[in-house]
């Protein structure tokens, strides 16, 4: 199975949802406020968000008001709007090769499949023909640790780790050393996910990229957040804590083959404006790709 062929499998819930839905809606109605009611009810729930919800019911009622529309029309109209709202943030990641190692940091909460995604990505890097580093920044986790180390054997990838426990600042430290020894092209960084105890992880973050500069002035070169699609809006509290933690450059988005309400990217695109650099629809390394706003969007409304 491709990957559009998974993403639109994985979609095929929200596209129920929100393509079959409204089709149903539209049947032989004319546009009145109680259609227009129900479809803003419709978008929220498929967490496109209660500002793009509204701002697109707005904007569709003011063009089309006392006439009779069909479903297929208004989701075509619905599409196009997605698209819009989508296409700026659609950026994949870029490695700056004038930064040698180019140093991405990973954060993102327990769960959201972060040390999965750095070894995706680190899988993606080394198809591009980057030399590619890991570091077991996660020290909290002895099964963070041995996972990165087994995803870096698997994508032949070294792995700089030290033992649970250990000074997450200091494997970071070493890894930009050690990244810089071996000339390798990129370094992904991963971190611990706590968010129980806010200023301990603050702290911690904070102390990473201050060691990192002690090496490399300019690093991290880039921060991602990887977000869990099935979390729903608890992804938009995500972005607004660890924008406060450190400076977010991009955001990743897994488990969209797991969710009935795949808007949330709508409403994160709409809110933050941060490129959204990948997104995830399994566990394979390949199951991890840069996003077309117009492909994701016929996904999510289910057109042929």
């Amino acid at each position: 199975m491709s990957f559009f062929e998974k993403l639109r499998a994985g979609f095929s819930r929200t596209s129920q949802r929100v393509g079959g839905g409204i089709v149903a809606l539209f049947k032989g109605r004319m546009l009145d406020d109680e259609v227009l009611e129900e479809l803003e009810d419709m978008l929220v729930g498929a967490d496109f968000g209660p500002r793009m919800a509204a701002r697109f019911v707005a904007s569709f009622a003011e063009s089309h008001r006392g006439m009779e529309v069909d479903g297929p029309e208004v989701r075509k109209v619905l599409m196009k709007e997605m698209i819009r709202v989508l296409e700026p943030v659609a950026r994949p990641l870029v490695v700056d090769a004038a930064k040698k190692p180019f140093v991405v940091l990973v954060v993102g909460v327990n769960g959201a499949g972060k040390t999965t995604t750095i070894a995706k990505l680190a899988h993606n890097a080394r198809k591009e023909g980057h030399k590619v580093m890991l570091a077991a920044g996660d020290t909290f986790r002895a099964a963070a640790i041995e996972q990165l180390v087994i995803w870096g054997d698997r994508t032949g990838c070294p792995v700089v780790a030290k033992q649970a426990g250990a000074d997450s600042a200091a494997v970071a430290f070493e890894a930009i050393e050690k990244a810089r020894q071996d000339k390798a092209d990129v370094l992904f960084v991963d971190t611990a996910g706590r968010l129980h105890n806010r200023s301990d992880l603050m702290a911690e973050l904070e102390k990473m990229v201050r060691v990192m500069r002690k090496v490399d002035p300019s690093a991290p070169h880039a921060t991602l957040l990887v977000l869990d699609a099935t979390a729903g809006q608890n992804v938009i509290a995500q972005v607004e804590t660890f924008g406060g933690l450190v400076p977010l450059t991009g955001l990743v988005m897994t488990k969209l083959d797991g969710t009935a309400r795949g808007g949330i990217l709508v409403a994160l695109a709409e809110r933050f404006g941060l490129p959204v650099h990948a997104i995830g629809v399994g566990e394979g390394v390949d199951d991890l790709q840069p996003f077309s706003a117009e492909v994701l969007a016929q996904a999510i409304m289910g057109e042929d």
